[in-house]
């Protein structure tokens, strides 16, 4: 049992305080590429930070983020309530070690929303949001955490699009719609977060998937257009100009039904993320 509480732990440790190595990358070839001085300065000094945060094993950001857990379940995988309980300590012993910031609000629905509870000091009392479980063809049992930031939660939108039969009608909707939440964000550069599905559940499911399989280094034509386009805007870093208001986008297309809108969730992530780790239980 305390292995599996150890893993999820260890994960989210991970997920908050460590670049990927393509996450990486995409900072050294941004940086190398970025003409406006001071954008690129912006971009080295979040590198420097994430390089840091990793060696010292702390926050990337002091928004340490709501965990949102991922969960792939292969055929011969079973899970039970045991392992989600499991799951939930790991999730808070995690909270405890990175350390998380302590954001969980008191109070019944009332004192939860206008925040008269007050904070509970255990910064483990966060709740982490609803899983999310998808069934794999490989024989895993694989949790992905990502720790999101309030910052993009403020700029995402889940709005519907009147396609025309069209891609690129849908494509120009999401490159307005990013560009304004792009410039609102400011911690930049971003990555633009994108699901495409048939309702509102749907869609922000898509783009949460989106965020845990996205890869800097593999970007679909539909993905490269959509950061190109916001691109194209000069926002740069913080807003200071540049060629890389956004360093990639993740989207993820689902089934779609007839009719005359698709329901698009976007979600304008911040420099520090996807803040995210998987781990096999």
């Amino acid at each position: 049992m305390n292995n599996i509480i150890d893993k999820v732990s260890e994960c989210l440790v991970r997920a908050g305080s460590t670049f990927r190595e393509d996450q990486k990358t995409a900072y050294r070839n941004a940086i190398a590429n970025e003409p406006n001085n001071q954008s690129c300065w912006v971009m080295q000094q979040e590198l420097d930070n994430a390089l840091v945060a990793e060696e010292n094993r702390s926050p990337l950001c002091d928004d340490t983020g709501i965990p949102h857990l991922f969960l792939e379940v292969g055929p011969n995988c079973n899970v039970t309530g045991e392992l989600l309980e499991q799951i939930k300590e790991g999730i808070a012993q995690g909270l405890r070690q990175l350390p998380g910031r302590p954001m969980a609000i008191k109070g019944d629905d009332n004192a939860r929303i206008d925040q008269s509870g007050g904070l509970d000091e255990d910064s483990g009392a966060l709740a982490p949001s609803p899983i999310l479980i998808k069934p794999v063809k490989e024989d895993v049992l694989r949790l992905t955490v990502l720790m999101l930031g309030g910052g993009p939660a403020i700029r995402g939108v889940t709005q519907r699009v009147f396609h025309k039969h069209n891609v690129d009608v849908v494509i120009d909707e999401i490159v307005s719609r990013a560009k304004e939440g792009v410039s609102k964000l400011g911690c930049s550069p971003c990555v633009l977060a994108v699901g495409i599905g048939r309702s509102q559940f749907e869609a922000t499911s898509l783009m949460m998937e989106a965020m845990v399989y996205g890869d800097f280094g593999k970007q679909s034509v539909f993905e490269k257009i959509i950061t190109e386009k916001v691109n194209e805007s000069n926002i740069g870093p913080l807003g200071l100009g540049g060629k890389h208001s956004v360093l990639a986008t993740f989207a993820k297309v689902g089934p779609q039904r007839a009719s005359g809108v698709r329901i698009v969730a976007l979600r304008p992530c911040c420099c520090f993320e996807p803040r995210r780790a998987s781990v096999e239980l």
